[in-house]
């Protein structure tokens, strides 16, 4: 069973009576464990994609499946507990707060979940650890490189123990050094934990890192298929 599938996805934005189609009749599978890439040129539609993968806005038509239940029938609250507690997120502009520290930042998600307080620093202290910043544990997230501060985007997508993990250009802000090292922690992610990721990117060497890449044109799906000579993580930067 695929753990999401959307079936015949239409998005279209209304501005004053002008009509815009983001996404024109998409349909997607993908597998729990899967590490998907998009791509596509700016307008294709790969950052409304994702915004309705990741139940952060609703499409026009269409059925949006998730572990084989239909999302049409939650109401929105219900719709918010399943993105806090399935769902992870990386953006490329990092969204920390800057004068919290790294801890306090990943904690964040867990404020809105189920899990008991007195859990909170523990599990946030091993998402940290798991990117391989303990040594930043207790700086605030001004003080970081902008690796560092992707590093702690990750652990803070971690701390819920999600089903899938949402990158969007994630490393898009970073130098080639700091983009390789986040890249490589993300497959890591999918290969070691099992993370399912679906990666937004527009560039074919990050892309190369998942196992899948599906290109999008003009708002519809233009190929979909399996990479061959697929880069693999070094093992040299999480532990």
């Amino acid at each position: 069973m695929a753990l999401i599938e959307i079936k015949n996805i239409w998005k279209v934005y209304d501005s004053e009576g002008t009509k815009t189609e983001a996404l024109r009749g998409v349909s997607i599978e993908i597998k729990k464990g899967e590490f998907v890439a998009i791509m596509g040129p700016s307008g294709s539609g790969k950052s409304t994609l994702l915004q309705i993968l990741g139940l952060l806005d609703n499409h026009t038509e269409g059925t949006y499946n998730f572990s084989g239940k239909n999302l049409g029938e939650y109401d929105q609250n219900e719709i918010a507990k399943i993105r806090n507690s399935k769902m992870g997120f990386v953006f490329q502009a990092f969204n920390l707060l800057p004068h919290e520290t790294v801890l306090q930042n990943v904690k964040l998600p867990l404020i809105y979940s189920d899990k008991p307080e007195a859990e909170w620093d523990k599990l946030a202290e091993e998402a940290v650890i798991s990117v391989g910043l303990a040594h930043r544990m207790h700086h605030r997230a001004v003080q970081l490189s902008g690796g560092e501060k992707q590093r702690v985007a990750i652990a803070r997508a971690l701390v819920n123990s999600p089903e899938v993990i949402f990158a969007d250009e994630p490393t898009g802000n970073l130098d080639s050094k700091s983009g390789q090292a986040i890249i490589e922690i993300i497959q890591k992610l999918n290969r070691d934990m099992g993370h399912t990721i679906i990666l937004i990117t527009h560039e074919t060497y990050t892309a190369e890192y998942a196992q899948r890449i599906i290109r999008l044109l003009d708002g519809q799906i233009s190929s979909d298929e399996q990479v061959i000579n697929r880069k693999t993580v070094s093992d040299k930067f999480v532990k």
